[in-house]
């Protein structure tokens, strides 16, 4: 019985590798593409450009093409089209690999790889800049500012002029507003308006770094940044706080924001100032209701942060504080009006004693 099992199974296993192989058997030859390309189209972005071999007979089969992606970042995908654009940071290289991909019904053969690469662009080492962080925030008139800060590479000679570009599609703008530090060199820029637009969700932000020296090159460095995880999101607008009996309501209005209010978060911060106890709550809603003890004084915040339509950003700065609560002792001006009185009787007092 086992051995008219394993009889089977060979033969199976046979069928089987003939029936993947007929294309082959049949003097099908599949051939990798040609004038394969990589061209820098943009700031780190990249067009791969290829053309069907000249020798691939199209009979009855279909050609696609695989495309590898080594570096900076490996991605593996495939298209029936002859050209890919990627956006990738180039400043360390760009590498790739393609090759043909023939279809027929259940069959697939595939050609040997074809391979091209981007050299790293040109700087002495450790003269790029570092640390580089960037941060949007959307304005009253529904505009995206930029702001940028980077420290100078280690082996930067002290000469070194940084220059900031960035890139959103198909715009490129270079920085006109640069902040210097003590040895008068660019590291922190602003734009006050850009061509980001606040509507869209998750899109990539370029941001490339070149520099000049007398004594060196200077690297270049690239950065990707997705647009909604470095907003600085508004802080929610007119907070209203207020005692119902035993209860706080609060309610807001969303940031500044193209935004629904659907899609922000909210953090609430609630201070005790007598017993020194704090909270901090987070809520879906623009409004809220809890139980405290009125005959305490509270001081209390909300802040802000996207939630469900993109990805997070930064949060938002705390609202101005709002006190609540019947506990005079914490009202400021009652505390001045004691101490001027309490100084008024001691100098009245001492002025007594002085002429007596």
């Amino acid at each position: 019985m086992a051995s008219t099992m394993s009889v089977f199974l060979i033969l199976l296993w046979t069928t089987n590798l003939v029936q993947r192989n007929v294309p082959q058997a049949a003097g099908v030859q599949v051939f990798p593409p040609v004038n394969f390309t990589l061209t820098v189209s943009a700031l780190a972005q990249v067009l791969l450009h290829w053309k069907p071999n000249p020798n691939q007979e199209p009979k009855n089969y279909t050609i696609r093409y695989d495309v590898k992606i080594l570096s900076p970042v490996p991605e593996e995908y495939d298209t029936k089209k002859t050209h890919s654009i990627r956006t990738a940071v180039l400043h360390n290289g760009f590498s790739a690999h393609i090759r043909t991909l023939l279809l027929h019904n259940d069959l697939q053969m595939r050609s040997d790889w074809v391979k091209e690469k981007l050299l790293p662009l040109p700087g002495a080492p450790e003269t790029s800049v570092t640390n580089l962080s960037c941060v949007t925030r959307i304005t009253i008139s529904s505009t995206v500012s930029l702001h940028c800060t980077w420290l100078p590479g280690r082996g930067a000679p002290e000469d070194t002029e940084y220059f900031l570009f960035y890139r959103y599609e198909t715009y490129t703008e270079e920085c006109q507003d640069y902040i210097k530090d003590k040895w008068n060199r660019n590291t922190e820029c602003r734009f006050s308006v850009t061509h980001i637009d606040p509507e869209e969700v998750d899109k990539l932000i370029v941001i490339h770094i070149n520099g000049s020296s007398k004594y060196a090159a200077i690297k270049p460095f690239q950065q990707l940044f997705n647009q909604n995880a470095i907003e600085k999101v508004n802080v929610p607008r007119n907070v209203t706080v207020f005692l119902e009996q035993n209860d706080l309501l609060a309610t807001w209005e969303k940031p500044i924001s193209p935004f629904p209010k659907e899609c922000f978060e909210y953090e609430f911060y609630l201070f005790n100032l007598k017993s020194g106890n704090k909270q901090i709550l987070k809520i879906s809603s623009n409004d809220f209701r809890l139980w405290i003890d009125v005959t305490n004084r509270y001081s209390i915040q909300i802040r802000a942060n996207h939630h469900i339509c993109c990805t997070r950003g930064f949060w938002s700065d705390w609202s101005e504080i709002i006190y609540v609560g019947q506990n005079k002792l914490e009202d400021p001006v009652a505390w001045i009006l004691a101490v001027l009185c309490v100084s008024t009787y001691c100098t009245f007092l001492l002025v007594a004693v002085i002429c007596k």
